[in-house]
C-alpha cells in the first residue's frame, strides 16, 4: 500500500517537472528572416508567427500548430503500442545502465584480482 503511495508521489513530482520543463521550453524563442519572410518558432516546438513583409500570416501559424500537434498524439500513440512510449524506452535505458554498471564491476573486479594476484 505505501508502495502505491510513494508511486504516486512520484508521479506527481514528475508532472511538476514536466511542467516546470514546458515553462522552460515557452520562454526559448528563435526567429528567422529570409526573402522578405520571418517565422519565429517557441522551444516548445510551436510557431509563434509567421509574417511575410507587413502582412502576420495568424491563420497559417495557427494551422501548422494545429496539424503538428495531431502528429505528435499520433506519434505518441504509436509509441505506446509499440513498447510503452517513454516509460518504456525509460525501463530500456534502465535495463541497459544496470547491465553496464555489472559489466564495469565485473571488469574491476578482474583488474584489482589481477593487480593483487588473486
Amino acid at each position: 500500500m505505501f508502495d502505491k503511495f510513494k508511486q504516486l508521489g512520484e508521479l506527481a513530482k514528475m508532472r511538476q517537472q514536466a511542467s516546470a520543463l514546458q515553462k522552460e521550453l515557452e520562454k526559448i524563442s528563435e526567429t528567422q528572416e529570409k526573402n522578405g519572410w520571418t517565422v519565429s518558432v517557441s522551444g516548445d516546438q510551436k510557431i509563434r508567427y509567421i509574417k511575410k513583409g507587413d502582412e502576420d500570416l495568424k491563420e497559417l501559424a495557427d494551422l501548422i500548430n494545429d496539424a503538428m500537434k495531431k502528429v505528435q498524439k499520433e506519434a505518441a500513440k504509436k509509441m505506446m503500442e509499440m513498447g510503452g512510449g517513454l516509460s518504456g524506452l525509460l525501463g530500456n535505458f534502465r535495463r541497459n545502465q544496470k547491465k553496464e554498471h555489472a559489466d564495469v564491476l565485473l571488469c574491476r573486479k578482474d583488474v584489482v584480482s589481477t593487480d593483487l594476484g588473486y
